[in-house]
């Protein structure tokens, strides 16, 4: 089983040919490849986590589509001083399916 894992917007996402990962919003339109830089990369039984062999390492990725995130609430309260704050967020993000690992 060959998988890797990739480092993408902050975050470490484990991926095979054919998964489909929801990222934070990179910066490629509908229909073109992007390439993910490899932190972990798993042949069988070898697993290479050297960065001299991972630099050979390419994973390329479709970008399916953008996104939103769901809507978190961030509530801020301090007691008897009538502060009180409310804000909302919504992540923009991008969903992308792994086509290659080389």
């Amino acid at each position: 089983m060959v998988y890797a894992v990739v480092r993408a917007g902050g975050r470490q996402e484990k991926v095979q040919v054919g998964t489909i990962v929801v990222l934070d919003r990179q910066k490629a339109k509908i229909g073109e490849s992007i390439q993910l830089p490899a932190v972990l990369f798993v042949d069988g039984d070898a697993v290479t986590t050297d960065a001299d062999k991972l630099a050979k390492v390419s994973v390329t990725a479709e970008v399916l589509g953008e996104e939103r995130g769901p809507k978190i609430v961030i509530q801020k309260f301090k007691n008897k001083t009538g502060y009180k704050k409310r804000q909302g967020h919504r992540q923009d993000l991008t969903r992308v399916k792994i086509t290659g690992i080389k």
